[in-house]
């Protein structure tokens, strides 16, 4: 599922929300695509770790794990820059997987 993030001056992204299959297949990539150097930097330092120490099958390893958290770690991250979501739906689905705190 995707939402809608935007900030006050009108810069509006869509973003996945859950499972990572490029990250999957892609490795740190797309993070590195997306402009998230930080998080494309860890991935790839854990993969090349675990990797050298597992003859290659640490990295495949950890290439599953941040599968299922480099999303929410994505979109986390464009909230502590200002980014809200743009409309119910969007908020809605943050909720739900606990990425935002429900509003009373």
């Amino acid at each position: 599922m995707k939402v809608l993030l935007s900030t006050e001056s009108g810069l509006t992204k869509e973003v996945k929300v859950g499972f990572s299959w490029t990250t999957l297949f892609f490795g740190f990539f797309p993070a590195l695509f997306r402009g998230d150097l930080k998080w494309a930097a860890i991935m790839f330092i854990i993969s090349a770790a675990f990797g050298a120490f597992t003859l290659g099958f640490g990295a495949w390893v950890s290439g599953i794990v941040f599968s299922f958290i480099y999303n929410k770690i994505y979109i986390k991250g464009l909230i502590e820059k200002g980014y809200r979501p743009a409309n119910d739906v969007s908020r809605s689905v943050l909720e739900n997987n606990q990425i935002l705190a429900r509003t009373a």
